[in-house]
């Protein structure tokens, strides 16, 4: 598969989700651009804008088995991972596999379960393996996940570990729909007589495996590399962040505009693919100083101030 043919791939799985979820093009974009970079995506909003259709919706367009794990304060690890169990006819220990064995693993509203258990998915989203009991465990090719938690705001909330945060290529929000898209929605609604809708299937396994492997022949100049690195930089010398973008973060960087490039058919990236991927890319990973956070100070404002400080480069 080649630049052009990941163009139209891309396009057709934008379109068959596009029939079920009631979001702005570029949202979806911006998880498909998590999972062309064999990323993980953190949806973060309040309860019912469509978080769980987007990724149900995601499962059924790329032709991948999905599996669904709802977070509560009461999930032990094993719940996610998998456990042991006595077998009394063979009178020996079976591997009964956890949700996590599955190429798309939705892990919805994760901070509402406690960090012990969000701890569980950082060896499966890091390594695509689990270690339960001391045997570790490949996991489905491809695999990832994504999350859906509700503002830290909300009664019942745990934050999320930074490392765990660190974790996912991309974090982005779906909102309110305008006027017109939830008119839509419920025109939609009575044409069907099931409550959810349906998503045409449109790849399979070996064609997501092709298309995630698009973006390792994107070319991507010097100048670039040296922009990309030092707009992650920037996030640390900021005096309103305590914990800037991590090199984890900077790669993550690198990936996204790489995919960013191969998902409009082109085998090079632009400045404005490095731009267009750093809000959701860079700004979950930035930790704010306590000052900061009592001034209301945005994560978002200060990745904008930083590509406004760094000098674009040139591309011929």
């Amino acid at each position: 598969m080649d630049v052009t043919d990941a163009n139209t791939k891309a396009d057709s799985v934008l379109d068959a989700i596009g029939t079920a979820v009631i979001a702005d093009r570029e949202f979806l974009e911006t998880v498909l651009l998590g999972v062309m970079a064999q990323g993980h995506v953190l949806l973060e909003d309040v309860p019912g804008t469509g978080k769980t259709l987007t990724a149900r919706s995601f499962a059924s367009a790329l032709g991948l088995s999905f599996s669904r794990v709802q977070f509560t304060p009461d999930l032990l690890p094993a719940d996610v991972t998998g456990t042991h169990v006595f077998n009394e006819q063979d009178r020996e220990f079976e591997f009964n596999e956890g949700p996590i064995f599955a190429n798309v693993v939705l892990a919805d509203e994760i901070n509402r379960a406690p960090p012990k258990t969000q701890a569980a998915l950082l060896e499966a989203m890091e390594e695509r393996q689990v270690t339960v009991d001391g045997d570790t465990r490949e996991l489905p090719k491809p695999f990832f996940v994504i999350a859906t938690q509700n503002p830290v705001e909300q009664e019942g909330t745990f934050p999320l570990p930074e490392a765990q945060v660190d974790r996912f290529a991309v974090k982005t929000s779906l909102g309110y729909p305008e006027l017109d898209g939830e008119i839509e929605l419920l025109r939609r609604r009575a044409a069907r007589d099931s409550q959810s809708p349906s998503v045409e299937t449109v790849l399979d396994n070996q064609l997501v495996t092709d298309l995630q492997s698009v973006p390792e022949t994107v070319r991507v100049e010097e100048d670039l590399l040296e922009y990309m690195a030092a707009i992650a930089r920037g996030t640390r010398d900021d005096r309103r962040v305590e914990v800037g973008v991590s090199p984890r973060g900077t790669q993550r960087l690198f990936e996204a505009a790489r995919a960013r490039a191969a998902m409009q058919g082109r085998d090079f990236v632009t400045p404005d693919d490095v731009k267009r991927v750093a809000f959701p890319v860079l700004a979950h990973r930035v930790v704010l100083t306590p000052d900061a956070k009592v001034n209301n100070a945005r994560k978002d404002e200060i990745v904008e101030s930083v590509l406004d400080s760094v000098p674009v480069p040139t591309v011929e």
